[in-house]
């Protein structure tokens, strides 16, 4: 089975790809020779991925699926939430948003917070949701090198380590995109 995976972010690819066997293929936007971006204006995740996965299945006729992801910090009332790609402004950048995050969570003792996942599956023109939950706190500064976003300040419960200190296999043990993705590809199994 192919899949159109609605994004343009290779690090999300990258992670899908690495839990997949090989019953499933992934093939990017840009493998499927869509070059855009597909706005999310929604305020929530849900609609945000329905967006991203009809549009592609509306250009292409694949089956597709896409996700959005919001992080949502309890001090600041669930933000930055369906902003979070965008919350220090529209260039996107994870320093930048990262900086915000820490400025706003200066002086704060309660650091609570989880990563939401919602994965939105068009297959043979049904729709199909998933959702993938991590919880866990905002680390005061940041710590590791790898993963992408706010991968370094993100230290999700049961773990000492930051999601930017571990490795894919590791992250994806404790990550909510992990935990919806496996949603998804048993979901997939069972109908394949």
């Amino acid at each position: 089975m192919t899949l159109v995976f609605a994004t343009n972010n290779e690090n999300k690819v990258k992670e899908i790809r690495s839990m997949l066997n090989s019953s499933f293929s992934i093939i990017t936007m840009k493998e499927a020779g869509i070059d855009m971006d597909i706005p999310e204006p929604h305020d929530t995740l849900e609609a945000n991925a329905r967006e991203k996965s009809g549009t592609i299945f509306r250009l292409t006729g694949q089956n597709s699926f896409s996700e959005d992801t919001g992080l949502e910090i309890d001090a600041l009332h669930g933000a930055p939430g369906v902003l979070s790609a965008r919350y220090a402004g529209e260039q996107k950048s994870a320093e930048d948003n990262m900086d915000k995050v820490l400025r706003e969570l200066a002086g704060q003792t309660a650091r609570s917070a989880r990563f939401r996942t919602v994965i939105s599956l068009i297959l043979n023109g049904v729709e199909h949701q998933f959702e993938g939950v991590a919880e866990g706190a905002i680390l005061p500064e940041r710590q590791g090198g790898k993963g992408f976003g706010y991968d370094p300040i993100f230290r999700p419960e049961g773990s000492s380590k930051s999601f930017a200190e571990m490795d894919l296999p590791e992250k994806n043990q404790f990550s909510h995109r992990g935990k919806a993705f496996k949603q998804l590809i048993a979901f997939l199994q069972q109908v394949s």
